[in-house]
C-alpha cells in the first residue's frame, strides 16, 4: 500500500514532470530508491533476455530508457540531501550510499551487457548510425571499458567492495564537513565586535543566532571556501583570526566529525581500485576520460602557471604590508589580514569600496534584471515566476522559461539562502534532463549560501556573490538548452573538465555596460552605479590575481598530489602530506592558504571533483578565449547568442567538446587570454 501512494513510483503530472514535492516526505524516499533498482534490474534483464543479435536499438535504445522511476527518486533525494538535510535523510543517504554503488556496479560489469556493447560498438561503422547515435555507442563502450567491465569475476568482485566503500566513506565525509561546519560557526557578543559589516550582515548574523536558539549575540556562519567573506570587512583583528581560524579547523579537531581518516582511505581506496583497473594512479584514471586525457598534461598546464602566481602573490603581500606599516601598525601581515587590507589597497589604489558596492546589488534586482536580463537580451528567453509550483523548501523560487516565440523551454528553480541544512558552496542541478527519445523537457536548479537578513532588511549581494550568481545560471542555461535526442547526452553531461567552460562564459555578462546599468542601482535611491566605479573595475582587473590564482593552483595540485600517489604509497599524516605538496610546487605561503585544505575539500573527497579540480582553470583556458570571441563580434547581441546556444550549449555531450568549441569559434582556444586576465604572462 505504502508503494502505491509514493508519488516517487510515477510520473510527475506537474508541469514539466515537476517532482512533487509538497507531496513527498522523507519517508517515501528508501522505498522508492528501492523499488527504482529492483526496476532497472529487471529492464537489463529483459534486455539481455532479447535472443536477437546484439543491435543498437535492442541493445542502447532499452539501455537508456532503463531506470526512470530511480532517477525520479535520485534526484528528488539528491536535492533534499544537498538543500535540506536532515538526521533521518542523513541515515537514508549512509544506508543507501553503498547499495546504490552496487546497483551500478551490477549493470557497469555485467559481462553480458558488456558483449552487447561491444558487439555494437564493433559494427557502428556499417549501421548507418547519425552522429548522436555513433557517439552513444561509443561513449558506453568507452565508460564500461573504464569502469572495469572487461575485468575478470575475481577483479570485478574486488572492484564492488571499493566502489561501494568509497560511496560510504564520500558520504560520510560530506556528513561531517556539514556538521563541523555549523559547529565552528563564530558567536560574538557584541555588535561592536562586527565593526565593518554592513547592516544587512549584521542583520543576518543576529538571525542566524536567533535560529540556532541563541538569546543573544551574533553568529558568523561558515562558507566552503578557506577564504571567508567576512575576513574583508571585520576591522576587529582578533575576530578576523576567529574566523579563518574556524573555517580551517573543519574536519581536524577530533571527535566524530574529524575528516584525516577518511582523507587517508578514501586516497588509499582510490590507488587500489586504479591499479586494479589498469592505471598507475587514480589521477590517470579519471584523466583517461577527459580532455587533458593524462596527469601529466594537467601538471604541465598548473606548474606552469604557479611561478608566476607564486610571485605575483609575493608581489601584493609586500603591498599589502606596506599598507600595515603606513598605517602605523607593528605586526606582520597573517592570512587573516589579506582580504581585509586588500580593500584598503583597492580602495586606495582604485577607489573601489566592494563593501559600498551591495547597496548596488539588491538580490531581487540582480536575479531579474541582471541575471534574467542578460539572458533575454542574448538567447531571447523569458521568465515567469510561478508561486503555484513548489519546490523542496520554502526558499525555493520555481520560474517557466519560455523561449521569444512563446514556446515552453523549462522550468528554472533558484534556492538562494544559506542554512544550517544546506550543504555549503554554489551549485547547479538538473531535476529532469532535456531528450528528444523520452520526451522530457528541461528543469534546473541554482543554489547558493547567502546569507539571509532579519525580516523586512534587503538582501545585498557581496561583488562575489553576484559573479557566482552569474556562474551558476551559465550551468543552468547549459542544461536549460540541450537539444539532444539522448539523455546520457543533455546539458552539463560532458567531460568534467570542460562542464564549467558555459558557466564561466556567463560571468562575463554580469559587469557588460548594458546588463550592468539595468539591475546595478542603489537600493534605496535608484541612483546607478557610478561611472568611476566601473571604470575603476576596468583598471583594477588583474588586481589581487596573484592571491586568488596561487590559493585556487594551490588547492588543484593538492588534489593532483593526493591522486597521483601510487597504491603502495604509506601515508600516514594529512597535514605533512599536504603541507609537503605545496612546498614542491611553492605554493606554501602561510599568508594564501590553499583554497580548500584536505579535511573540508569537499569537491574532491565528496563531490565528484577527484583528480579534476584542476577543471576550473583548464576550462577557463577555453573561457577566456571566447570571451575574446564575444568581444571580437559584437558582444551582447542575439546572433552571437544564438550561434553559442545553437553550436555549444545545445549539443551538451553529443559531441565532442573541443570540436563543439571549433565550431562555435571556428578555431581552437589560446591560452593567452587567460595569462592576460589573471596577469601571468
Amino acid at each position: 500500500m505504502a508503494d502505491f501512494v509514493n508519488p516517487l513510483l510515477v510520473q510527475s503530472t506537474l508541469p514539466f514532470q515537476l517532482p512533487p514535492f509538497a507531496e513527498i516526505s522523507d519517508e517515501h524516499y528508501a522505498p522508492a530508491l528501492e523499488a527504482g533498482m529492483r526496476e532497472q534490474l529487471a529492464e537489463i534483464a529483459t534486455l539481455l533476455a532479447d535472443p536477437a543479435p546484439a543491435s543498437f536499438l535492442n541493445t542502447l535504445i532499452p539501455l537508456e530508457r532503463s531506470g526512470r522511476t530511480l532517477l525520479r527518486a535520485l534526484v528528488a533525494f539528491g536535492t533534499k540531501t544537498s538543500n535540506d538535510s536532515n538526521p533521518a535523510i542523513q541515515a537514508i543517504d549512509e544506508t543507501f550510499a553503498p547499495l546504490l554503488a552496487a546497483h551500478r556496479d551490477a549493470i557497469t560489469l555485467n559481462p553480458e551487457l558488456y558483449a552487447r556493447i561491444a558487439a555494437v560498438h564493433e559494427k557502428r561503422d556499417e549501421l548507418g548510425l547519425d552522429a548522436e547515435s555513433r557517439r552513444l555507442v561509443e561513449r558506453y563502450h568507452i565508460e564500461f571499458t573504464l569502469a572495469g567491465a572487461g575485468l575478470s569475476d575475481d577483479d570485478k568482485a574486488a572492484l564492488r567492495d571499493y566502489n561501494q566503500r568509497l560511496s560510504s566513506l564520500t558520504t560520510q565525509f560530506e556528513k561531517n564537513l556539514l556538521a563541523d561546519t555549523n559547529d565552528l560557526a563564530v558567536w560574538v557578543e557584541e555588535v561592536s565586535e562586527l565593526d565593518g559589516l554592513t547592516a544587512g550582515e549584521v542583520s543576518a548574523a543576529a538571525a542566524a543566532a536567533q535560529e540556532r536558539g541563541l538569546t543573544s549575540g551574533y553568529l558568523l556562519t561558515l562558507v566552503l571556501p578557506t577564504s571567508q567573506p567576512a575576513l574583508a570587512a571585520l576591522t576587529n583583528r582578533a575576530v578576523r583570526e576567529r574566523v579563518l581560524t574556524a573555517s580551517r579547523e573543519r574536519g581536524i579537531r577530533g571527535g566524530p566529525h574529524d575528516n584525516h581518516e577518511l582523507v587517508l582511505e578514501i586516497t588509499r581506496l582510490r590507488a587500489e581500485r586504479a591499479r586494479l583497473l589498469g592505471f598507475a594512479t587514480h589521477a590517470a584514471s579519471v584523466t583517461a576520460d577527459e580532455t587533458a586525457k593524462t596527469p601529466e598534461a594537467v601538471a604541465a598546464m598548473l606548474e606552469r602557471l604557479a611561478p608566476a602566481a607564486r610571485r605575483n602573490a609575493r608581489a601584493e603581500q609586500a603591498t599589502l604590508q606596506a599598507h600595515v606599516d603606513d598605517a602605523g601598525e607593528s605586526f606582520e601581515l597573517r592570512a587573516w589580514d589579506w582580504a581585509f587590507y586588500a580593500e584598503k589597497v583597492r580602495l586606495a589604489n582604485f577607489d573601489i569600496d566592494t563593501a559600498a558596492m551591495r547597496e548596488y546589488f539588491e538580490l531581487e534586482r540582480v536575479l531579474r534584471d541582471g541575471v534574467f536580463y542578460a539572458a533575454t537580451l542574448l538567447y531571447g528567453i523569458t521568465f515567469v515566476e510561478r508561486p503555484d509550483l513548489v519546490g523542496w523548501h520554502a526558499e525555493a523560487r520555481v520560474f517557466e522559461v519560455s523561449n521569444d516565440d512563446g514556446t515552453p523551454l523549462g522550468l528554472y528553480i533558484a534556492d538562494l539562502y544559506t542554512r544550517d541544512s544546506k550543504r555549503g558552496g554554489a551549485w547547479m542541478s538538473s531535476l529532469v534532463s532535456q531528450s528528444h527519445l523520452l520526451q522530457t523537457p528541461a528543469i534546473v536548479t541554482n543554489s547558493m549560501n547567502v546569507p539571509k537578513p532579519g525580516a523586512g532588511e534587503p538582501t545585498l549581494l557581496s561583488f562575489d556573490e553576484v559573479n557566482t550568481l552569474f556562474h551558476e545560471f551559465g550551468h543552468a542555461l547549459h542544461g536549460l538548452f540541450a537539444q539532444v535526442t539522448y539523455p546520457k547526452f543533455a546539458g552539463t553531461n560532458v567531460h568534467r573538465d570542460f562542464v564549467e567552460f558555459p558557466s564561466q562564459v556567463n560571468e562575463m555578462w554580469m559587469l557588460w555596460p548594458e546588463v550592468l546599468a539595468n539591475y546595478a542601482t542603489h537600493y534605496q535611491t535608484g541612483e546607478p552605479l557610478p561611472r568611476q566605479i566601473i571604470d575603476s573595475l576596468d583598471a583594477s582587473t588583474t588586481f589581487n590575481e596573484g592571491f586568488a590564482t596561487s590559493e585556487y593552483l594551490a588547492a588543484a595540485l593538492l588534489d593532483q598530489a593526493w591522486h597521483r600517489i601510487d597504491a603502495d604509497a604509506e601515508v600516514s599524516d594529512v597535514a605533512a602530506f599536504e603541507a609537503s605538496a605545496l612546498a614542491e610546487v611553492g605554493l606554501d605561503n602561510p599568508v594564501v592558504p590553499t583554497r580548500y585544505s584536505s579535511t573540508y575539500f569537499a569537491h574532491t573527497f565528496a563531490g565528484g571533483y577527484d583528480a579534476g579540480y584542476y577543471s576550473y582553470i583548464w576550462s577557463e583556458v577555453l573561457d577566456a578565449d571566447a570571451v575574446a570571441w564575444f568581444t571580437e563580434n559584437g558582444g551582447l547581441t542575439r546572433a552571437n547568442g544564438d550561434r553559442f546556444r545553437h553550436r555549444l550549449l545545445g549539443v551538451g555531450g553529443s559531441r565532442d567538446p573541443l570540436q563543439a568549441y571549433r565550431d562555435f569559434a571556428g578555431r581552437d582556444a589560446d591560452i593567452q587570454p587567460l595569462l592576460d586576465r589573471r596577469g601571468l604572462n
